[in-house]
């Protein structure tokens, strides 16, 4: 066995889970730019730091009132972290918001953007994975 063969069977087999999409500027992915479907966390931490900005407040008096720290806020407004209810609640709060006012303001961005379109089933190939 010469040393290629050797060091070719030493390296580590990688399985893509999902399969990889070709760069849009690439010959197979030429004019492929799907809008991808945001994250919660990121519309829920657009919509509070909005708010906070129209207001004319500070990270610093809005962590105060909802009783959160500073640096955590400012990551729940960059989606960064993900917000528990109760979290969501105090922010909310603290804002002058009910929980189901910033829900509302986070549905409303959500409808307005683009839709993602889901990807095409394909048998072959496939790996699924079950929890």
């Amino acid at each position: 066995m010469s040393s290629q063969e050797r060091q070719k069977a030493n390296e580590a087999r990688v399985i893509h889970l999902r399969p990889i999409e070709a760069a849009p500027n690439s010959p197979q992915g030429k004019g492929k730019r799907e809008a991808k479907e945001p994250l919660w966390r990121d519309v829920v931490g657009d919509v509070l730091r909005r708010e906070r900005l129209a207001q004319e407040r500070t990270l610093k008096d809005v962590a105060d009132a909802a009783r959160i720290s500073m640096p955590y806020l400012s990551e729940l407004e960059r989606g960064r972290k993900e917000a528990s209810s109760e979290v969501l609640a105090a922010a909310a709060h603290a804002l002058g918001l009910g929980l189901s006012d910033v829900l509302s303001l986070a549905q409303t961005r959500l409808a307005g953007l683009p839709r993602a379109r889901p990807a095409r089933a394909s048998s072959q190939g496939e790996v699924r994975l079950a929890a």
